[in-house]
């Protein structure tokens, strides 16, 4: 799922959600979604309740490690960014460059700090230096 030296040192929690999988900390959230899922405000429910009792009103980081093919539903875009105005850091890792060219796209829409990597440890450089910033 997801494997990385900086990840398997910490201390994370692990929990499989209708969309895919979680994995977080005190700080941020790294995400692999399923295959051909439609991301939608109403289906991240389940992820809301979860970065909402994890991180409350904290500043955090949310990493997509887009292994998978799947879609965000654009007309959302302005309610994730009134329910998390507390992501610092959101951070997607781009396997292909097709999903490079959709996280450009998603840019437009995303109020959210945000930066494409093509490495999950580059990603979580940035992540937890961003957020050492809100410390």
């Amino acid at each position: 799922m997801i494997s990385s030296p900086k990840i398997n040192n910490a201390d994370f929690t692990f929990k499989e959600v209708s969309l895919g999988k979680l994995l977080y900390n005190g700080k941020y959230m790294i995400a692999v979604f399923n295959e051909g899922v439609d991301l939608n405000f109403n289906n991240f429910s389940e992820v809301t309740t979860i970065i909402k009792s994890q991180f409350g009103d904290r500043p955090f980081g949310f990493i997509s490690n887009r292994i998978n093919s799947y879609s965000i539903n654009l007309s959302d875009a302005n309610r994730f960014n009134e329910i998390f105005p507390n992501v610092k850091a959101y951070a997607v890792v781009v396997h292909n460059p097709i999903t490079e060219k959709v996280f450009e796209i998603e840019q437009r829409f995303f109020k959210f700090n945000r930066k494409s990597f093509r490495d999950l440890d580059d990603a979580i450089d940035w992540v937890e230096n961003t957020l050492s910033y809100f410390e």
